[in-house]
């Protein structure tokens, strides 16, 4: 599954892809935030940033984590993953929310799985890496690399 080859051609196309993941989630997942049909408390990105600076944040700064993380993995996916296929990007986006679920939540306080808060937050954080998951996939077949 994981690739050797070297991805230097591919460094831009695939920081360009995670860009593009992360503001195609971030269109959908935030106004849902926004107007409460998210359980979430506020968005993960954010509270993960309030939590290692110790202090509150407004929502951009949260973006730019979000984007980072995004960025990264789909720089994993795109770089070093031999296999690029839907598949593939699921199985990578269902990692990633079982991380979210066991490592994240409970670093920002809101216990395994989002426990501490409802356990509605667990489908309600899986839709996210979903999306992940499909725009990966999508962005990756559209956004091809030259020749």
């Amino acid at each position: 599954m994981i690739e050797s080859r070297k991805c230097a051609s591919s460094w831009l196309r695939a920081i360009g892809i995670g860009i593009g993941v992360s503001l195609l989630t971030a269109l959908i997942m935030v106004p849902l935030m926004k107007s409460g049909i998210s359980p979430l408390p506020k968005p993960l990105g954010l509270a993960f940033a309030e939590t290692l600076l110790h202090r509150t944040l407004p929502l951009p700064v949260g973006l730019v984590f979000h984007t980072a993380y995004v960025t990264f993995w789909s720089v994993v996916y795109v770089c070093f993953f031999s296999r690029r296929n839907i598949k593939t990007a699921l199985l990578l986006a269902l990692g990633l929310w079982l991380i979210v679920l066991a490592v994240f939540f409970p670093i920002v306080g809101w216990g395994f799985a989002g426990l501490s808060v409802s356990a509605k937050l667990i489908p309600a954080s899986f839709m996210p890496h979903l999306l992940f998951g499909l725009f990966l996939w999508a962005l990756n077949k559209l956004i091809r690399s030259t020749p």
